[in-house]
Parts: C-alpha cells; sequence; structure tokens
C-alpha cells in the first residue's frame, strides 16, 4: 500500500517535473513555422531579420549570430538542435560601446556583419563597427557571461572580419571595407593577429580585387578544407547578387574564383552571405540571408555538397556545379528529432525581464522602464522626447522587434496613466521604418484622446501628421496592427478587447537602415518636470 506521505512526495515530484518541462518548452510561433512536421522544413527557416548569419556547430549544437546594427541589446545569439527550428538564446552585447556614443539613435551603424568561432573551449565573437573598427568578445559558455569588447584594430570601414586559426598556430583576419568610410569596396584582405587573437599585427594584404568580376564583394567567412583555405562571400550587392567562394593553398593567394550559388529560375533574391556548418552525421548546410525589403533579411537553409574540393550549394539542376535554392527540403540528419521551436514573438509580461525579441533603439537607461511580475505587466515611463529629435526615428527609447512573418497581427493592452502636470504625453503601439505609422493614446488638458499619426521620410526629418481619432473614458485599451502580405498595415483600437474600430488610412512599412520594418512600443513626453506618466502594457500577442 503507498502511504499518504509517498502520494503526496509523487505529487510534488510530479508538479516539479512538469513544471520543469513548461520551463523549457520552445516558444512555436502562430505565424511562421519552418518545420513541416513531416521529416522536411520550408525556406526561410527563421522568417525574420537576422541579417549577415554567420554559424556554427559545438559538437551537437548549433549557434548563430547576425547583424544588430544599433539595436540593444545586440548581437542576437540563437541556438538550435537541427537547422531548422531555432530559438533566441541571448544577446552578447548588453549595451553597446562607445556608451555615450550609442545613447543616441545611430541608424545603420553600430554592429555590421558578426562571425562566431570556438576554440580552446571558448566561444569567440569578431564583430565590426564601421566608424570604429573591428571588436572581440569571448565566452566560455555561448549564453554568457560575454567579455566585455576589446579593440582589436581601430579605424573606420574595417567590416566584416572572421578569424581562422592555422594548422601551424598562426592565426589570421579575414575582413571587407566599407567603401562609405573607408574610400574603397569591393576588395578583400587578410591581417594577421596574436596568438590571444586580440590584436592584429601587420597592416593587412589584399587577396582579392572583384571590381572587374564580384562588385561589392563583401561579408568573407574563412574555412580550412583539405589543404585548401576557403573564403566564402557574397558578391553583387544585397538583393541581387550571389554566392562566391574562393580558394587556394597559399592564405594569401592567388585565389581561385567560382560562383557556387545565385537566383537562378528560383524566388530567392540575393541568396547569399552566410555559414558553412556541418552535422555530426556528416552532412553540409549553409545558412544565408534574403533581403525582402521591408520585411528585412530573411535566413535560409540550403543543402550543400562537396565536389572536386568545391562546394555546391542548393540544388544543381544543370549540374554545373553552382546550385539555387530550395524553397523546401529534407530536413539535416542530425541523428535524433527534435521539438518545434521558432524564435519568441508574443510576451505576456509576467516574468520580471523582457523577451529576448526586444530591442531598444539606442542604448537604454533605468528610467525607461520596470517589469512588474507582480501585476504581470511591463511599464513604459513617458522619457523626454531629445531636443534634437524630428520624430520618433530619433528618439533612443523605442522597444521594438522584427516582423515575424509576411501575414501577422499584433494586439496590445494596456492602461495609460499620464502625469496631470503636462500635456502631450504619448505611448503606443508603432510600426517603424525610414517612414513610420504609429496609433497611440496622447493626453490633453480635456482627457486621453486616440491619436494616429504617420510620418512618411522621417529618416529625412519630415515632420509626422496627427489625427485624433477619439476621446476615451475607459481603459484599458487594447490597440492592433494587422500586416498583410506586401507590409501593408492596418491599425485599430478597442475599449473591450472585442469590438474594434479601424483606423480608415492604409500605412505601407518600408525598410529602415540596413534593416526591415519593425513592430514595437513607445512612451514619449514633452515636457521635462519632476515625474513622468506611465503606460502599463499587460501583454503584446503575435497571432494570425
Amino acid at each position: 500500500m503507498i502511504s499518504i506521505k509517498n502520494i503526496f512526495l509523487l505529487v510534488c515530484l510530479t508538479a516539479i517535473s512538469s513544471y520543469a518541462i513548461a520551463q523549457t518548452t520552445p516558444y512555436v510561433s502562430n505565424v511562421w513555422v519552418a518545420d513541416q512536421g513531416n521529416g522536411t522544413y520550408k525556406n526561410p527557416v527563421i522568417n525574420a531579420d537576422y541579417s549577415d548569419p554567420d554559424a556554427i556547430r559545438v559538437g551537437a549544437d548549433f549557434y548563430m549570430v547576425a547583424s544588430s546594427f544599433d539595436a540593444v541589446p545586440g548581437l542576437p545569439i540563437l541556438h538550435s538542435k537541427d537547422l531548422v527550428n531555432w530559438s533566441i538564446l541571448t544577446h552578447a552585447l548588453k549595451r553597446q560601446p562607445p556608451f555615450k556614443h550609442f545613447e543616441k539613435t545611430q541608424h545603420g551603424n553600430g554592429v555590421w556583419a558578426p562571425s562566431i568561432r570556438y576554440h580552446n573551449g571558448e566561444f569567440y565573437i569578431y564583430y565590426p563597427d564601421p566608424d570604429f573598427g573591428i571588436y572581440l568578445i569571448k565566452a566560455k559558455n555561448a549564453v554568457g557571461p560575454w567579455s566585455e569588447p576589446i579593440l582589436v584594430e581601430a579605424g573606420k570601414g574595417l567590416i566584416d572580419p572572421c578569424p581562422l586559426w592555422d594548422d601551424d598556430g598562426r592565426v589570421y583576419l579575414v575582413y571587407a571595407y566599407a567603401g562609405s568610410r573607408a574610400g574603397v569596396k569591393s576588395i578583400i584582405a587578410v591581417k594577421k593577429l596574436n596568438a590571444a587573437g586580440d590584436k592584429t599585427l601587420d597592416a593587412g594584404t589584399i587577396v582579392y580585387d572583384g571590381h572587374e568580376t564580384d562588385p561589392t564583394i563583401e561579408g568573407p567567412k574563412f574555412y580550412k578544407r583539405n589543404g585548401y583555405y576557403y573564403i566564402f562571400a557574397p558578391a553583387g550587392g544585397v538583393p541581387t547578387g550571389w554566392q562566391l567562394v574562393l580558394r587556394s593553398k597559399n592564405v594569401y593567394g592567388p585565389y581561385e574564383r567560382k560562383v557556387v550559388m545565385d537566383q537562378g529560375s528560383s524566388p530567392v533574391n540575393g541568396p547569399h552571405q552566410g555559414a558553412w556548418v556541418d552535422t555530426p552525421t556528416g552532412e553540409d548546410w549553409f545558412l544565408h540571408f534574403q533581403d525582402k525589403d521591408a520585411y528585412g533579411r530573411v535566413v535560409h537553409l540550403q543543402p550543400m555538397k562537396w565536389i572536386n574540393n568545391w562546394p555546391v550549394i542548393g540544388i544543381d539542376k544543370q549540374n554545373s556545379g553552382k546550385g539555387e535554392p530550395v524553397l523546401s527540403y529534407k530536413k539535416p540528419n542530425v541523428g535524433k528529432i527534435y521539438p518545434i521551436a521558432t524564435p519568441a514573438e508574443s510576451d505576456e509580461f509576467n516574468s520580471n525581464k523582457l523577451g529576448l525579441q526586444w530591442q531598444w533603439q539606442a542604448n537604454p537607461q533605468a528610467t525607461w522602464m520596470f517589469m512588474n511580475p507582480a501585476k504581470g505587466a511591463l511599464r513604459l515611463y513617458t522619457y523626454q522626447v531629445p531636443d534634437s529629435a524630428r520624430n520618433l526615428w530619433d528618439v533612443p527609447n523605442i522597444l521594438m522587434q522584427k516582423f515575424p512573418a509576411d501575414e501577422f497581427t499584433v494586439t496590445t493592452k494596456l492602461a495609460f496613466t499620464p502625469n496631470p502636470n503636462i500635456e502631450n504625453e504619448q505611448t503606443g503601439l508603432v510600426i517603424m521604418g525610414r517612414s513610420y505609422a504609429a496609433l497611440s493614446l496622447e493626453s490633453k488638458k480635456d482627457g486621453i484622446y486616440i491619436v494616429y499619426s504617420i510620418c512618411q521620410n522621417a529618416d529625412k526629418g519630415k515632420s509626422e501628421t496627427e489625427t485624433q481619432l477619439a476621446k476615451i473614458s475607459n481603459q484599458p485599451v487594447y490597440l492592433r496592427v494587422s500586416v498583410s502580405k506586401g507590409a501593408k498595415c492596418r491599425f485599430a483600437y478597442s475599449t473591450d478587447g472585442t469590438n474594434f474600430t479601424d483606423v480608415q488610412q492604409e500605412f505601407q512599412a518600408v525598410a529602415g537602415q540596413w534593416i526591415g520594418a519593425k513592430v514595437g512600443l513607445f512612451a514619449t513626453r514633452k515636457t521635462q518636470i519632476n515625474d513622468s506618466g506611465y503606460a502599463d502594457f499587460d501583454w503584446f500577442r503575435v497571432e494570425r
């Protein structure tokens, strides 16, 4: 007979086990899942703007990094067990240096194409800031803690670094140049690094010039296989280019050239810039991006094979040694089947931390937000718009995430408590790009109003046009935006969560500076006094 004590213990253990499973259950999107559940996947494997991806395998785990530009926290690290199902693991850069510089919005600046490697029991991420130089951060565990950035080499226009530890112990760094800062582009160069990999030892040597055949060659990744040095590099421009591979028996060349993937007859434009990875079972795969304009640069997975010491990426329909992208394919063989997972999108704000999908538009300050798990809410305090700000494009305290699919709907529930001593505090939902639109609550002398704002050519300093839609007498309020194919956006609002009033004007979302459009939340004021108003966001849900 089982005693009462044993029954109680069994119940407790079952509850603990269930809690542990719940805590480790991966997030699954309602709007885009690449794993088709039948042993195949569809591209893109991540239908969100993780541009310039680089990836590695360590044991049975895959890790990916991507450009984050001026978004903070920066340097997202994603994790997968099968190259199809990805989750956001952490961000390696909690604040972006130089800290004062990145307290202001710096659209298009900051972290450009990084690389990740694992060497001697440590993870290394090399990332370029085109205005300051090449940085290195390291960690024993991919989750962190990550070291403070070390400036490997200062300078303008040094971009897209990737290291190689050679068989003889020498360390090299391949990189490219940004014409906007360096005054030259379309070349690939190699520098020597010290043994620690944290300082360059020479001025660098150009090893390939792409001006005639491969304009805008950049984003190089360095590998060694069967005695050959390989530089995988995109060329031809972001939305229109091809994947190039260079090989040589000498690190400094001369390098042979071969186009190993282009668009071909597929609808995937500009398929290039990414990472070669292998599986524990010996298969080869390639992760790269596709530029989808307002949706950003989304991540694709291509089969890859080696023929005569050259890689062939995608499907080689003509048997020419050059592949084209697949739209769907058999999943990688990693020896096991893993649960479906996608990067996080919705957030119930029930934790004491924001979901990993969220990023600010500049280095954050503690006074911008408060996570209140007891209330299950995110509180955004209104923060004074900088004197230099011409519109929200210049406002640092905008909390945003990437578009997660071609079609989706975002709804958020909030209650607004403005400071009674000032007017024109504002909080709400925004679609941000070079042009933006927002649906928000704004405080006036006689109460709170729903307002709809549009700013065309915000990046050029243009002003918003604002329309008052209704006066609000009841709270909470529900704000919604629905994004349809072509990144067309329709806003709506409700006071009961069921009956929504549509904003009649449709907004066409557009890309930001080197990034796709984003969706997010904000809380601003125009006057600085001794206290702020605040908005409590109960949840933020991404659905079909």
